[in-house]
């Protein structure tokens, strides 16, 4: 190759897990990808972030033969707002309420998420009561003003929040969401009195109805405004030490990505913005392999999640918790609104460690070792077993060929931790660590279960895509307990979140709240509405890049049923604004209705809550590849390992092979194992294994 050619350029992903960082390098052109996988820096994860940019970057260089690289772009997912908010380590924030509200955080919605646990455990709020501001404006439920905002009553709310100290304030008036001009007198007087303070409005954050999930939001987005624009700055300056200059764009929850300058005014809605990638990575093996109703099943090394996908399309939420008391356990958190892909997560992954229960049982999670000490095979000090551990002990993985064999595992100490809980239980260590696999699988099979049925699907009609480290080790297993017959592993499916990230497009996304008869929709003010809306996402939409050409328009309602509590999101492609039409949403309506409900409601009148518009840009389905140097006998295997079988309850041997040395239309018979750098895929039954045109590992069971 020339190395006096032009520069290539490179478009890169990057996510901060739990344990690892992971990358992912596309060479513009060819799809050609590259990848990097680092233990997490837990002190300064932009460090890490660094680091494995200029890694990528020198691969790439090596596998260009000299030539230099540019990078086109950098998306990237991170979990600071979701670790800033857990263990509390946001700025000092103040919150300014309308008089007579000022006590809602507090008292929440008066749910007992467990109403057996006398010693219940709620959520504390982000703003403790005593850094709550009253103002004394106030605007009726139609926006119309009921007290005005004086001069007097600025300066007072001016004065509360000097004395306060914060770095940060948070305005969330009544009914700001019909009407925020309130909100924004205060934030202009805020602004001029204290050009340094950073403000969030929650008409602006999050413009639609229930005070207390919006004040709950609003105040969430200002606890980490200022530590997210300090750290998306300080990236930019890292990334551009290390040669990466190019813009950096950032992932968001509901699974596309959007400015820097976006993610720091509103960095709640990168809450999710990891397990969005690992969806969007699952749909895109998914699309280009054929399968449409698949269920996503993303395994790191902390957590585990399942997104179900009808057609291809993940759902929206529009309602997540944060922080939750009891990290699993719905209700237990503080509710933010924003959108995010649907998916659920539980306490299973790599990291989760094993111990007694107090009925003296074996139980595994939610606790995690983390990066650092990590599992007890890391041999970084880390003495509880793991899952990890387990895998190892079965003989799942491989100890001198993890991360491409730039880790190693021992083995000695995995035992040596399996022997140690088994002491406490009268068990061995080997049926300790057969009990661990078992567990998780189940727990994480169960998780799936429920959230399938909450779709209205039928787990035996779903294909799963498996992604994360962890997730080609135990998807064959969760689908078999699901009664799912075919699992497919995409290329790199140990970095699945970044090829995500590279595969997903610009979003923007905006609210329009009114509550009334669906019949009774003004069409000419719903289309004014949908343009306004439009405008705003097109200017957000240019700031990430994207060209007018380029932008598609989804519009959306949260319907329901007069008399109900909660609403369906409806969806209807938008060609312009002038077609936004309320009249097609009802058959939609009750026809979604019907699929999960099992049928509609005889003379029902419908409402709509909320209307919705996202905007995105036109993304392709993208064609990834890796180039492999194989070898004549590349579809041998390289070795044979003793695995233990859960249908037979032994070990016996089964051939190891090289994922990418096999090419594609080999087929072979389980049980085996597949090996990668980032990843193992375990077939630990019987099963039929086909190496697909892209590479991707298509496995069904028998």
């Amino acid at each position: 190759m020339n190395s006096d050619a032009g520069p290539v350029a490179v478009r890169i992903g990057v996510d901060i897990g739990g344990t690892f960082t992971d990358g992912v390098a596309q060479l513009v052109g060819e799809g050609r990808i590259l990848t990097a996988k680092e233990l997490t820096d837990v002190v300064d994860p932009s460090r890490g972030v660094a680091l494995v940019v200029s890694k990528l970057l020198d691969h790439a260089r090596r596998a260009l033969k000299g030539r230099e690289v540019h990078t086109q772009e950098v998306v990237h997912g991170t979990t600071l707002v979701t670790n800033a908010i857990l263990e509390r380590k946001g700025v000092k924030t103040a919150l300014v309420v309308t008089a007579g509200t000022e006590d809602a955080l507090e008292i929440a919605r008066e749910i007992r998420y467990d109403m057996y646990d006398i010693d219940i455990e709620l959520p504390e709020p982000l703003v403790p009561r005593a850094s709550i501001v009253t103002a004394g404006g106030r605007l009726d439920v139609d926006g119309d003003e009921l007290l005005p905002l004086t001069a007097e009553m600025l300066d007072g709310i001016a004065r509360e929040v000097q004395a306060l100290g914060v770095e940060s304030v948070g305005i969330c008036t009544l009914h700001s969401y019909i009407a925020p001009v309130h909100e924004e007198k205060i934030a202009a007087h805020l602004g001029e009195r204290f050009p340094d303070l950073s403000i969030s409005l929650s008409s602006r954050v999050a413009s639609e109805p229930r005070e207390y999930e919006r004040m709950s939001t609003v105040a969430a987005n200002a606890y980490v405004q200022p530590i997210a624009a300090v750290y998306l700055r300080n990236l930019q300056n890292r990334l551009a030490e290390v040669g990466a200059p190019s813009p950096l764009n950032i992932m968001v929850s509901s699974g596309g990505f959007t400015s820097v300058r976006s993610a720091a005014d509103v960095p709640i809605v990168l809450l999710e913005s990891g397990p969005a990638g690992g969806v969007l990575g699952a749909l895109n093996t998914a699309a280009a392999v054929g399968a449409r109703d698949v269920l996503t099943f993303d395994m790191g090394g902390t957590t585990a999640k399942a997104c179900v996908a009808r057609d291809g399309t993940p759902s929206i939420t529009f309602l997540f918790e944060a922080a939750r008391a009891r990290r699993f356990k719905k209700g237990s958190g503080l509710p933010i609104l924003v959108p995010s892909i649907d998916l659920i997560e539980i306490g299973a992954g790599g990291g989760s460690i094993a111990h007694r229960s107090v009925l003296g049982l074996l139980n595994v999670g939610p606790q995690s070792a983390g990066a650092s000490p990590g599992p007890a095979c890391y041999g970084q000090g880390g003495t509880d077993p793991t899952v990890t551990d387990a895998d190892l002990v079965l003989g799942y993985l491989d100890p001198d060929n993890f991360l491409g064999g730039r880790m190693r595992l021992y083995k000695d100490q995995a035992m040596r931790a399996m022997d140690g809980l088994g002491r406490q239980l009268s068990l061995s260590g080997l049926d300790v660590a057969i009990g661990i696999c078992d567990i998780v699988n189940e727990n994480m099979a169960s998780a799936a279960r429920m959230h399938i049925a909450e779709k209205g699907m039928d787990p035996r009609s779903l294909t799963m895509l498996a992604t994360g480290g962890a997730g080609p080790v135990h998807a064959i297993e969760v689908a078999h307990k699901l009664g799912i017959r075919r699992v497919l592993c995409g290329i790199a499916a140990g970095v699945g979140s970044c090829l995500g990230f590279l595969a997903a497009p610009a979003r923007a996304d905006r609210a329009w709240a009114r509550a009334q008869l669906l019949a009774e929709v003004d069409p000419s003010e719903l289309r004014a509405a949908a343009a306004q809306m439009r405008d705003s996402a097109i200017e957000e939409l240019r700031a990430a890049g994207v060209e007018a050409a380029d932008m598609a328009f989804v519009l959306s309602a949260d319907l329901r049923y007069r008399g109900q509590g909660h609403p369906i999101s409806i969806e209807h492609v938008l060609e312009s604004a002038d077609a936004a039409d309320p009249a097609a949403f009802e058959p939609l309506f009750i026809k979604r209705y019907a699929e999960l409900y099992g049928q509609p409601v005889p003379g029902g009148v419908v409402q709509v809550m909320t209307w919705r518009l996202s905007g995105r840009s036109k993304k392709a389905v993208q064609a990834f590849h890796l180039r492999v140097d194989r070898q004549d006998d590349g579809a041998r295997p390289r070795a044979m390992r003793s695995v233990y079988l859960p249908d037979e309850r032994a070990f016996s041997e089964v051939p190891v092979y090289d994922r990418y040395a096999l090419p594609a239309g080999v087929r072979l018979d389980g049980p085996l194992l597949l090996q990668e750098p980032e990843s193992t895929i375990v077939v630990a039954r019987k099963a039929q294994v086909e190496i697909l045109q892209d590479l991707t590992v298509s496995i069904t069971l028998l």
